[in-house]
């Protein structure tokens, strides 16, 4: 009967779920680089999203090199 998908995680949830600094999380977050948004003025997290994202960064890391990879030209 209990689901995740409206769980809410603080800045500091986020990074003990992720392993790794506050810091992080919170460059990452104000760099709009991990989905996140703000309530009086103090980040949040969907977990949902912080899942979604977690599959989208493996999937990133798994795949291609990117842009300026083994297959990015450079002149």
């Amino acid at each position: 009967m209990k689901e995740d998908t409206g769980e809410i995680f603080t800045l500091d949830e986020v990074a003990a779920y992720l392993k790794v600094g506050k810091r992080t999380v919170y460059r990452l977050a104000a760099a709009k680089k991990i989905p996140a948004f703000k309530v009086g003025g103090t980040w949040r997290f969907r977990r949902q999203e912080i899942d979604q994202w977690i599959k989208r960064q493996t999937a990133e890391a798994q795949g291609d090199d990117g842009p300026g990879g083994a297959h990015g030209g450079n002149g």
